[in-house]
């Protein structure tokens, strides 16, 4: 179990909606990952990062879909990939990510509570 977080830790945290708009493979990557560019908005833009998301989705699922992602981490290399966020998903027992999206078509760059 993970320690307890205070909302105040919560708050920090900028969670926010967007539509995939390209998907390609990471190739440097050592396990199989995407590079997914997703437009977060008008006020985040298009932002970047490298995914381990290969076992359920390709370029066909993804492009214009809807994901979630924090939105304010640093940036980090990945695999050599500029990382500009972390799209959120589902961690299965065997490892595969079941990516988060809303039940619904949203705006782009609306906040999660």
């Amino acid at each position: 179990m993970k320690k307890e977080i205070t909302y105040e830790d919560y708050s920090k945290i900028e969670i926010l909606v967007g539509t995939v708009l390209k998907i390609s493979k990471n190739e440097k990557a050592r396990k199989p990952s995407l590079v997914i560019e997703v437009d977060f908005g008008p006020d985040k833009g298009v932002k970047k990062s490298s995914a381990q998301i290969t076992h359920y989705y390709d370029e066909k699922k993804l492009v214009g879909k809807q994901v979630i992602g924090v939105c304010n981490f640093p940036t980090k290399n990945i695999a050599g990939v500029v990382s500009e966020f972390l799209v959120l998903g589902a961690i299965e027992k065997d490892g595969k990510v079941v990516l988060l999206h809303p039940s619904q078509k949203v705006e782009n760059g609306l906040e999660i509570a």
